[in-house]
């Protein structure tokens, strides 16, 4: 197949798009890929639509290999099986809610979970029919607050989403592997560097978690991994190992005091150490943070969270720790509202006594003593005991995690590093088949609940991903098997002898069955190689200046390698250049 230039809908720019803030945004657009419709949307291009469509085939390739059958949902969804699982209203504002002229409510789908279990269900009754896997790959919706970085986190994308279906937990574990090795060899045929690390489940359900991530610095997700093992994992998934607990009894009473002018923990700790004869530091202090959640379908309400003062609050994994609930830092207006909480000098004391949940890290273990808030301004209280002078309501791991904290499994420390989430998969167990009563008889005429996993690859993402891994300074550089063609044929020059040797090369190397694209246009040499570099085609073949010596040049667009090529051998070479 010939793609030739000349009549190709394509136009590249030679400026970055001012919203762009990463390379693949840059390059992307830039290279005639895609073009911004809207924030968080874009429009396919014929190149991006081919690289788009090369990453599906290798996605559905490896999902029909292990047994996994292919159909296709609408997006436009009904409310009603979103209200048996309550996500109608835990969706929050990331659910696109419509109404059609009936006034019946709909949804713009973010994903599938209700329909897949709904169309098994309706379909499947005894437990001769399973296990079974379902997979589409279509178009998602989320409204986004912040869509942003191009495709790489937009409004609509394409997106694999796959749920397996099982008589028993040990099924739903073979299912769950069979997904993990098919996205091994899905993401090693894609040329990506990439992680596997734990995850957190999310306002999805259900208990085992992992994600695949692209290694990128310019990714959203932070991951860490220990030096001495294999324990990976998303920074909201990491869990903070719960130091002993200690005894009370040998710990001195509680003590008030005057620590004028300390409202943060940097000048607490300096007023400590120069006015006590003890040495103190941040991680001797408990920091007490009031923050807002917002349960779907309830008012906002306050939430206390106490961490070791050397540490912040992360919020995305405070996010993740109340979802579904919404989460926010508190304002003025909610210190106005509530005279009891001193700002700076905030301690458990005022937090539980007017009835606000306090939650603390796992750190704050029984018998471990604090310096905090005394709830009075430019007061602070010295040696306040856990499980002696508080208790807190219960545990939440939202502390920031560092490079060089120890590994929670005891090997080594944590060292972190950012990566693009590419693929998901959980056991989902059995949330969605109790809310649809979906069930098998079993071969003694008794109901069987299934259990269900469910499993997603970001398809639209993935170009985004291979283009951050894959460019230099010149432009992108696809692997193989994702480029729009297989060799780029760059006639450098107007002269009709040019134009038909490269008319030659492109119709013999296609009569090979490979897949070219033909600048044929009538622009200078220097637009045409700016071009090629930009358009990231992994193979160039230039015909130029050497063809009356009876030679043509073969690049390399990765590793920048040219080679003299003589005519008469020119397309068995690259045959096999692309073929090897």
């Amino acid at each position: 197949m010939i793609t030739r230039m000349s009549s190709l809908f394509l136009r590249t720019l030679r400026e970055d798009p001012a919203d762009a803030e990463v390379p693949s945004h840059k390059l992307l657009v830039r290279a005639g890929y895609v073009r911004r419709v809207a924030p968080g949307g874009y429009t396919w291009l014929p190149l991006g639509l081919k690289v788009l469509r090369n990453i599906e085939a290798v996605v559905r390739e490896e999902m029909d290999a292990f047994g996994a059958q292919e159909i296709q949902f609408p997006a436009l969804l009904p409310k009603e099986p979103y209200e048996a699982t309550n996500r109608w209203e835990e969706y929050g504002p990331n659910l696109f809610r419509l109404k059609d002229r009936k006034g019946a409510d709909y949804l713009l789908g973010p994903t599938h979970e209700e329909m897949f279990t709904l169309t098994v269900k309706g379909e499947y009754s005894s437990y001769k029919d399973y296990p079974v896997t379902l997979y589409q790959i279509q178009t998602k919706y989320r409204d986004e607050a912040r869509p942003r970085a191009g495709i790489l986190r937009g409004r609509e994308f394409l997106m694999k989403d796959s749920y397996s279906f099982d008589l028993t937990d040990e099924g739903l574990s073979e299912s769950y592997k069979n997904h993990r090795d098919a996205y091994i060899r899905i993401f090693d045929r894609l040329g990506l560097e990439y992680v596997i690390v734990s995850a957190t489940s999310g306002a999805m359900g259900g208990s085992a978690s992992e994600e695949f991530l692209a290694v990128a610095e310019t990714g959203e997700d932070t991951f860490v991994r220990s030096t001495e093992s294999g324990y990976a994992a998303n920074v909201e998934a990491v869990a903070t190992p719960a130091p002993a607990e200690q005894p009370i009894d040998d710990k001195p009473a509680a003590q008030v005091h005057h620590t004028p002018n300390t409202p943060t923990i940097e000048t607490l700790v300096d007023f400590l150490n120069a006015n006590t004869d003890r040495k103190f530091t941040a991680a001797d202090t408990l920091k007490n943070v009031l923050v807002k959640v917002k349960q779907p379908g309830k008012d906002w309400e306050l939430l206390a969270v106490a961490v070791p003062g050397d540490r912040e609050v992360d919020f995305k994994r405070l996010e993740a720790a109340v979802e579904p609930a919404e989460v926010a830092m508190v304002d003025e207006a909610d210190f106005a509202k509530n005279s009891f909480l001193v700002k700076g000098y905030i301690g458990p004391g005022a937090i539980q006594s007017n009835g606000i949940r306090f939650l603390a890290d796992p750190r704050v273990v029984k018998g471990t003593a604090w310096v905090t808030g005394a709830d009075k301004a430019d007061h602070h209280v010295v040696d306040l005991v856990v499980g002696r002078d508080f208790t807190p309501d219960g545990v939440i791991d939202v502390a920031e995690v560092r490079e060089g904290d120890a590994s929670p499994d005891g090997k080594g420390v944590l060292v972190a590093a950012r990566g693009i989430e590419i693929g998901h998969i959980f056991q989902l167990g059995r949330k969605y088949a109790d809310a649809f009563s979906l069930d098998a008889l079993g071969p003694d005429s008794k109901p069987v609940r299934i259990t269900m996993g469910s499993y997603g690859v970001g398809v639209s993402r993935l170009v985004a991903a291979i283009a951050e891994q894959s460019h230099d300074d010149r432009g992108l550089i696809w692997p193989r098997n994702v480029a729009p063609a297989d060799v780029h044929v760059v006639v450098a020059g107007k002269d009709e002898t040019l134009m038909s040797a490269g008319e030659d090369f492109a119709k013999q190397l296609s009569a090979k069955g490979l897949k070219v694209l033909l600048d044929d246009r009538k622009a200078s040499p220097g637009v045409k190689f700016a071009d090629a570099e930009l358009v990231g085609i992994p193979t160039i073949l230039v015909v130029g200046r050497g063809l009356k010596d009876g030679t043509v040049e073969v690049k390399d667009r990765r590793s920048g390698e040219r080679v003299e090529v003589p005519v008469a051998e020119a397309v068995e070479h690259l045959v096999q250049v692309v073929t090897s």
